[in-house]
């Protein structure tokens, strides 16, 4: 069997784990998998090159985003939208 795209080995059953481990990346990065299941990624993530380099890549664009999306909203703006609101609210319920 050849290699697809992301896959660290040729054998069937680790191409499963690759499709796997890059399927739950984002849940993984999120904290939302169970120990056990958290484990195994790790397991394999430590085994194969190509899963852990996209891993490192969505760990780093995950940051880089954090980073850049800090910016406060200004407390008029906020006024503005909660009057919106309201203002639209009234309408409806009229």
């Amino acid at each position: 069997m050849s290699r697809g795209p992301g896959m660290g080995s040729t054998e069937q059953h680790d191409e499963l784990d690759c499709r796997e481990a890059l399927h739950r990346i984002y849940h993984f990065l999120d904290g939302e998998l169970t120990t056990g299941r958290r484990a195994q990624i790790e397991a394999h993530l430590n085994h194969c090159s190509p899963c852990l380099n996209m891993f490192g890549f969505e760990a780093e664009l995950r940051k880089v985003v954090a980073c850049k999306c800090q910016e406060s909203v200004p407390d008029t703006l906020r006024l503005r939208i909660a009057e919106a609101i309201d203002h639209a609210h009234e309408e409806t319920t009229a």
